[in-house]
């Protein structure tokens, strides 16, 4: 799986690649990241890749020529790949839309910045705008290291055992639930214990018990 992402800061994450299971797929050649530079493409003297919006209003968007050269140019690399937009309008991130990607040969993820993107870009460039919250960020990265990371969960032999994520939260063998509760060493801490059943080894009386407690 190849993400490419779409910014004008290109070094912003990173320090997130450099640890934990992200790092170790690249390493494995599992995924790739590669980031762009988006005002590499702009034409402009100065590589301007903001400007007023029509009709006024508050702030800057960012301009389609920059972005729109980009994309095109991922594309040749990866023209398989689809072209993800981050975005507070758009549709919600959940666990069903990352098992989706995951099925895609690539993913492109267009970072905005400032009060977002110019409309046509979308209709020439995108085909999804995601969201991952219903709040505002300062731009795409943090939402696209969020992708990233919660789409290569899912890619075979990513967590070392594939039913770590088949049992994730909102997995379909938990019902969409978020999860049953976690114990480990030691069976007593601060005369809080570890439920009984949980040391039994019983595998069918501790599927029932966590079932149970399914929230």
């Amino acid at each position: 799986m190849t993400f490419d992402v779409l910014t004008i800061f290109p070094r912003l994450l990173d320090s997130y690649l450099e640890d934990s299971i992200v790092k170790r797929e690249i390493k494995k050649g599992t995924i790739r990241v590669r980031f762009h530079d988006i005002r590499a493409y702009s034409k402009d003297k100065h590589h301007k890749v903001d400007d007023k919006p029509y009709g006024g209003g508050a702030g800057m968007l960012m301009t389609p020529q920059p972005i729109f050269d980009c994309v095109k140019a991922v594309k040749r690399k990866n023209p398989k790949a689809s072209v993800i937009y981050l975005s507070p309008k758009g549709k919600m991130f959940d666990y069903k839309m990352a098992k989706r990607l995951a099925r895609k040969k690539g993913l492109i993820l267009l970072c905005g910045r400032y009060e977002g993107i110019d409309e046509r870009v979308k209709q020439l460039c995108v085909d999804e705008e995601i969201s991952i919250g219903n709040y505002v960020l300062t731009g795409g990265e943090l939402p696209a290291m969020v992708v990233i990371d919660a789409v290569t969960r899912l890619l075979p032999g990513a967590l070392g055992n594939d039913k770590s994520a088949h049992e994730d939260s909102f997995t379909e063998i938990l019902d969409g639930k978020k999860e049953y509760p976690h114990y480990t060493r030691p069976p007593e801490f601060r005369k809080l214990k570890v439920p009984p059943v949980l040391l039994t080894g019983n595998h069918a009386k501790i599927t029932e018990w966590r079932k149970k407690r399914l929230k």
